[in-house]
């Protein structure tokens, strides 16, 4: 019932696997007809590892994990484990007793900040931007006009009358590419998405590579503001921060 062939353990071993995504994380699946979750995630100095969640009251020992040969990926299918459920990795050390609670670096949600568990998703999405698509190599050519306009969302625009809250990943839709179009930009470059414990960082101290922020919504909620963009012309570039990583003991 493993998503992890022997090709996969291959490549990762070798550090050419490019899609990692597709077997690490949290995967909902259908085994012999039981519903549930295939979870996977590296810890190559671990004695033992779990998972744990919602689905078990946050049994730290409730769900193991098994080791994939010499890889230090732990793997395991969890029945009635669903989209949407949050859980936590429990890794014990072999070195010292050490034991921590951590979220998944792999996973594609997480709870909003301040709490800090990985959440099962999908990334389903029907997009609806095949004419950009189809141009986008002509528009993004050293030959073809750029103007970039930075973008931090959670700043660009608030709700004074709703706590001063930020916009949702939808909300901000047609008023940035309206804004965007008006004002003769070419290129959205957005700050950091990807999650982040501490707002102040502007995004740029990350916990979690495949998870956009639930500060503005669900991960559909981000593909639907880039679809609206590329609807409208508007290329769009992700800032990728390989180089700040928090002190969080979780993270």
């Amino acid at each position: 019932m493993s998503l992890l062939t022997d090709h996969d353990l291959y490549l990762f071993n070798e550090g050419s696997h490019l899609k990692l995504y597709e077997r690490l994380g949290s995967h909902p699946r259908v085994v012999d007809g039981v519903e549930g979750t295939n979870f996977a995630v590296w810890a190559p100095d671990a004695e033992k590892v779990f998972v744990m969640g919602a689905f078990n009251d946050w049994n730290k020992r409730g769900q193991e994990l098994y080791a994939r040969g010499q890889s230090g990926i732990w793997e395991g299918f969890v029945p009635e484990v669903r989209h949407g459920d949050p859980y936590k990795y429990h890794v014990e050390s072999r070195y010292h007793g050490y034991k921590i609670d951590k979220a998944d670096p792999f996973a594609f949600h997480a709870e909003t900040p301040p709490h800090t568990a990985s959440i099962v998703w999908d990334l389903d999405y029907e997009w609806n931007d095949e004419q950009w698509m189809s141009s986008r190599a002509e528009r993004n050519s050293l030959h073809a006009p750029m103007s970039i306009y930075e973008v931090h969302l959670g700043s660009w625009r608030r709700v004074p009358e709703d706590n001063n809250r930020s916009l949702s990943y939808r909300e901000l839709a047609p008023k940035l590419a309206e804004y965007v179009e008006q004002m003769g930009f070419t290129h959205i470059e957005f700050m950091p998405l990807t999650e982040h414990p501490f707002y102040g960082s502007w995004g740029y101290q990350t916990t979690g590579y495949f998870a956009a922020t639930s500060r503005y919504g669900t991960p559909q909620d981000l593909m639907y503001l880039i679809d609206y963009l590329h609807q409208h012309g508007i290329a769009v570039i992700l800032d990728w921060v390989p180089s700040h990583f928090p002190t969080d003991d979780w993270a």
